[in-house]
């Protein structure tokens, strides 16, 4: 299972860091997603970032880019997501996400409110 934490209340301008780790799953050779949910929205991707062995290269949904970075730590069996500058419409819970096989994994999600 995935596992997030980090989310939390913070003032627009503020920042977070959002954490994922792998429990009973290697996180080290997938691709990892960070989505977010807003109320009454459809879910949507965030970021992701490939596997070590691939470049760890990193794409992002053009409303974060320049604010949020994906990265990854395969020691700690973990994927994080810095978030700067945050927004009002940035507030959503935030959910991880991989695949094995044809079978994918989420977290249970950590909310983010961004408000004054």
């Amino acid at each position: 299972q995935l596992v997030e934490s980090g989310g939390g209340l913070v003032q627009p301008g503020g920042s977070l860091e959002l954490s994922c780790v792998g429990s009973g799953i290697s996180l080290a050779t997938g691709v990892m997603k960070w989505y977010r949910q807003a109320p009454g929205r459809e879910r949507e991707w965030v970021a992701v970032i490939s596997a070590l062995s691939a470049g760890a290269n990193t794409l992002y949904t053009d409303s974060v880019k320049g604010r949020f970075t994906i990265s990854r730590d395969d020691a700690k069996n973990a994927v994080y997501l810095q978030m700067k500058n945050l927004k009002p419409e940035d507030t959503a819970v935030y959910y991880c996400s991989t695949v094995r096989g044809t079978m994918p994994y989420w977290g249970q999600g950590t909310q983010v409110t961004v408000s004054s």
